[in-house]
């Protein structure tokens, strides 16, 4: 049987890449696993070396060098498996080697490799599984580029998307090769790549597991906490496993770096405006994995069991379902792929005692944002915006514009200029 690679689906990234690579020598593209780093970068490289191929591993670690006499561009795949090719690539483009001469593509940041940290030679672009524009649900209608733009114009568009169809892609995940896949082989392509991050990834990063179990729980706990801003020692706490016992902090915290090195955990910052009309502001992270399908599968719920709204996984506090949850993850996935291609950061806000709270803030390099609500529903009252009036009210044209992303099918601004945009019509 011959396999037939799907076609190539050309992502938001691709855009940043061919801006970049005309005019800087070495990209490094990162992001986790499967999210299709390989199948964008190769488009663009005349010689790939795939180095977490051992054959190709064990030539490359023997003579680094002659990998970067190759026809250019070429890509180093998964160069953190020869750390040495990160100090030859920063040498010849030290040496003026011209623009679009390298890729560099990573999965992970190595472990203990004394690496210069290429700071002005080496232009890192990080990758992210599918954002909901990317998945071909139809065309979005309201370009965040546009929101950031401050004109407040008119928006429009309806989209066939319902409920239902954002649980199907907050099961389906975002990572490219399992985008055709649905039950039970889904399933265990979604475990296949969890146990491989506690069998494979951790010992790979210098860190074995000793305790398998615990850590698949300590995850778990983190995915319970998706779209919250629990504290390490709740996540900690509800990683019991009902053991009686919690995992020591000194246990954990490796868990939070390797993780974080394999881009598996995907938080929010908190928002901390620099001309602060706004007192006593939460400064804790809104935890996200890098796909809520990982979530979702940790927890192990399935459609029925989100739309029920029955509760699953450690008992974490949260305001909402964990479907809530999940979708503001899937938005938020979203949103950070756009903002990367408009060159703004994804924050959030929350006040100390939690009175008010903007579940997004898309902020541009002069400080003024974008502030977004998502809400499981289709319409919006007015109760639902409170949050966003109240932040116009305090700081007035730092505000270029106010959105609520809901799981509705037509796009519209209310009467009060707050902007109403279903998640699949909003694009970059």
């Amino acid at each position: 049987m011959v396999v037939v690679p799907p076609e190539y689906r050309r992502r938001v990234v691709d855009a940043e890449l061919d801006d970049l690579m005309t005019a800087i020598a070495a990209l490094v593209v990162e992001g986790p696993k499967a999210v299709g780093k390989t199948a964008t970068a190769s488009r663009r490289a005349a010689t790939v070396y795939a180095l977490e191929d051992p054959a190709q591993r064990n030539v490359a670690a023997a003579d680094p060098a002659r990998l970067l006499d190759s026809p250019p561009p070429v890509l180093l795949d998964e160069w953190q498996h020869v750390p040495a090719c990160w100090d030859l690539v920063r040498r010849r483009v030290d040496a003026g080697a011209p623009a679009g001469t390298f890729l560099l593509a990573s999965s992970a940041s190595p472990a203990g490799a004394g690496t210069h940290s290429g700071a002005g030679r080496m232009v890192s672009v990080r990758m992210r599984p599918m954002s909901l524009a990317e998945r071909g649900l139809g065309p979005p209608t309201v370009s965040l580029r546009e929101l950031l733009g401050g004109k407040r114009e008119p928006i429009g568009g309806s989209t066939t998307v319902k409920l239902g169809d954002y649980v199907d892609e907050i099961l389906r995940s975002g990572f490219p090769g399992m985008r055709e896949l649905s039950g039970r082989a889904l399933r265990a392509q979604l475990d296949g790549y969890l146990r491989r991050i506690v069998d494979r990834d951790f010992p790979e990063l210098g860190h074995p597991v000793r305790s398998p179990g615990a850590l698949t729980r300590w995850m778990t706990a983190y995915a319970a906490a998706s779209a919250t801003t629990a504290s390490f020692e709740t996540i900690r706490s509800a990683a019991t496993g009902g053991q009686g016992e919690k995992p020591a902090k000194t246990t954990t915290q490796p868990y939070r770096e390797i993780l974080d090195r394999l881009w598996i955990l995907d938080p929010v910052p908190p928002w901390a405006p620099t001309r602060s009309h706004i007192r006593r502001l939460s400064l804790a992270p809104k935890h996200h994995l890098a796909d809520p399908a990982l979530a979702a599968r940790l927890l192990g719920v399935d459609a029925d069991l989100l739309l029920s709204g029955n509760e699953s996984g450690p008992p974490i506090p949260r305001d909402g379902t964990l479907l809530g949850a999940l979708f503001e993850s899937l938005v938020t996935l979203s949103l950070k792929v756009y903002a990367q291609a408009c060159e703004a950061r994804v924050l959030h806000l929350r006040t100390g005692g939690g009175e008010h709270e903007i579940d997004l803030v898309a902020q541009r390099a002069d400080g003024r944002i974008v502030a977004l609500e998502v809400k499981l529903a289709r319409d919006v009252a007015d109760a639902d915006v409170r949050h966003l009036r109240w932040l116009g009210e305090r700081i007035g044209d730092e505000l270029l514009d106010a959105v609520v992303v809901t799981t509705g099918q037509e796009a519209y601004r209310r009467r009060d200029g707050i902007a109403v945009v279903p998640a699949a019509l909003l694009g970059p």
